[in-house]
């Protein structure tokens, strides 16, 4: 799976951690940026992961901030990006199979390394149900998404 992977200065760490991760996994990694932890703005890093997902350069994105909160509000201003902050496995899960999630955000001042490994492939094993009940739901999501 190709991977577009960012953070901000508060997420470097974390995020350098899970590029080695990704690629013990098997899946390609796109660095979408920070490189270092001078600070930088997240929305601008956030913004280059979820237009990699929506615009099919990625499979999926990863984006690390402190919280994990301001990644997820840029990122779902991306038309096509479904982000969600998860510090839990099943969060990570069931917003890929219920309502086909696409960007993962966590924050790296809230989680651990391990967990991090954890919410990671939780995510990335998870796969969209298709069942009706989540199609219909992502349906009038996407609309939403048209409308504005």
């Amino acid at each position: 799976m190709k991977i577009a992977l960012g953070a901000d200065h508060g997420g470097y760490e974390l995020k350098r951690m899970l590029h080695g991760f990704l690629e013990e996994k098997g899946h390609a990694v796109l660095n979408m940026g920070t490189d270092g932890t001078a600070s930088v703005d997240y929305p601008d890093h956030a913004e280059r992961v979820a237009a990699a997902v929506a615009g099919g350069e990625a499979d999926r994105g990863i984006m690390v901030c402190g919280s994990g909160v301001g990644a997820c509000i840029a990122a779902n201003k991306v038309p096509g990006a479904r982000a969600s902050v998860c510090h839990d496995t099943y969060s990570a899960r069931q917003g890929v199979e219920h309502d086909d999630a696409n960007v993962l955000c966590l924050g790296a001042r809230i989680i651990g390394t391990h967990l991090a490994f954890e919410l990671t492939s939780a995510f990335l094993e998870a796969k969209f149900s298709g069942e009706e009940r989540h199609s219909r739901r992502l349906a009038n999501v996407l609309a939403i998404e048209r409308r504005y």
